[in-house]
């Protein structure tokens, strides 16, 4: 039999690819607020700023447009991946459980030093954790998939039900949030200093302390709006896409894609309307109301970014030699790096260690900068895959999950 491999270039699916990189453009817009402290912010701050008008509207825009969309697009993808891995084992006899649990041990330790040395808001550790649980469903029926997709992704309307109900005593993540706040206590970090904590305080030592507390709290937030059904939802999504290997026949899935493209955006940008209005309505739960938050989140968020995906999808096929899709396609090959990449550019230009231009700027002000960071990371990527085969933290990546060297140098023709 022979040995695993890795995927070589000439077996990749270019979607995949350049949807990787549409997501990474989105998930570092939807970071920004993030990275430069704007969520951290007293509403008096933000009038404040002399964007504040352009700043309402682009935070609408935000709720409506990207909250969520680009991290759903990323969990389909990864389900799509490790399908991929079930697939190519299955076409060899092997099982193929061994590299995937390798790889996701991997990455989950990708994310914990990602996390607790870097960001808080790290998503890689959450994915590997939830990605776990994918192999459970590998031998599930086609139609079991999809409803298994749909009640996960509906699912939080019951439990937010719950809170509803129990007014707010049912909430899995409360001793998330007691460690939290007893980590903050011990970092002194308060709800007065929250906005400025990260300017004050510029060693990395100081990052460190953020970044502890910062952790518990990704958690909680995780936990508490129901962010584990969500993605499994959409990890299994990804299975029940890769099994069917829509990637490589595009053409014969052309009419599902028109339709799921035409429902999308038919639900999705109401849904997203909603949404953005409930998210500023100032009721949340355990407030009846705050239901609607649920909601409006449930009709937007996945069925607008499944509307993105096949638009991205549909604009490859009519143009495969488009010369933006294919100068953004090395960004996606190299997903990992240019992910933990952003956070070393956020943390630069926006924390205290760096430059310090965090709670200065608000929407108008970052989500161009995200923009421009992920272009620099194009130019970047196009560079790297004209001298190397795979992404720095990519090679690491192959290497450590098939436990042997891997050639990272493009080789020489020698005419």
């Amino acid at each position: 039999m022979p040995q695993a491999a890795p995927l070589q270039q000439e077996e990749r699916a270019d979607i995949l690819d350049i949807l990787r990189a549409f997501a990474l453009l989105g998930i570092c817009m939807a970071n920004a607020g993030y990275f430069s402290l704007y969520i951290f912010q007293k509403p008096a701050t933000m009038q404040a700023m002399p964007t504040a008008t352009a700043d309402r509207w682009l935070s609408w825009f935000h709720f409506a447009f990207i909250d969520g969309k680009f991290y759903s697009l990323f969990s389909l993808l990864f389900g799509i991946g490790f399908s991929i891995i079930f697939l190519r084992n299955k076409k060899t006899g092997r099982n193929g459980l061994a590299i995937f649990y390798r790889r996701l041990i991997i990455l989950l330790l990708f994310g914990l030093c990602h996390s607790l040395l870097l960001w808080d808001g790290d998503i890689l550790l959450f994915y590997a954790l939830t990605g776990m649980l994918l192999p459970l469903f590998r031998n599930c029926s086609d139609k079991t998939l999809l409803m298994l997709t749909t009640a996960l992704l509906l699912s939080p309307l019951l439990f937010d039900l719950l809170k509803v109900i129990t007014g707010g005593r049912w909430n899995i993540s409360r001793p998330f949030l007691l460690q939290a706040l007893a980590t903050d206590k011990k970092g002194g970090i308060t709800e007065d200093n929250l906005d400025s904590w990260l300017m004050q305080h510029r060693s990395y030592s100081d990052l460190l302390t953020w970044s502890r507390s910062g952790t518990w709290w990704s958690w909680q937030l995780r936990l508490d709006s129901n962010r584990l059904p969500k993605v499994l939802g959409m990890f299994i999504l990804g299975l029940y896409a890769g099994r069917k290997e829509m990637y490589t026949n595009l053409e014969a899935c052309r009419p599902l894609f028109r339709k799921i493209q035409r429902w999308g955006f038919a639900v999705g940008l109401p849904a997203g309307v909603a949404h953005a209005w409930f998210e500023f309505d100032h009721k949340a739960l355990p407030a009846a109301m705050g239901l609607f938050d649920t909601l409006s989140y449930a009709l937007n968020v996945v069925p607008l970014s499944l509307a993105y995906t096949t638009t991205i999808v549909l604009w490859y096929m009519n143009r495969r030699d488009s010369a933006f899709l294919q100068s953004i396609k090395p960004a996606g090959r190299m997903a990992l790096t240019n992910y933990i990449m952003q956070t070393l550019l956020g943390i630069t230009i926006y924390y205290g260690i760096g430059f310090g231009l965090g709670t200065r700027v608000g929407p108008a002000i970052f989500l161009p900068v995200a923009i421009a960071i992920f272009m620099l990371q194009v130019i970047y990527s196009n560079w790297w895959f004209r001298h190397f085969s795979y992404g720095p933290l990519e090679w690491i990546w192959r290497m450590l999950t098939y436990g042997r060297r891997l050639p990272i140098k493009k080789r020489l023709l020698i005419r």
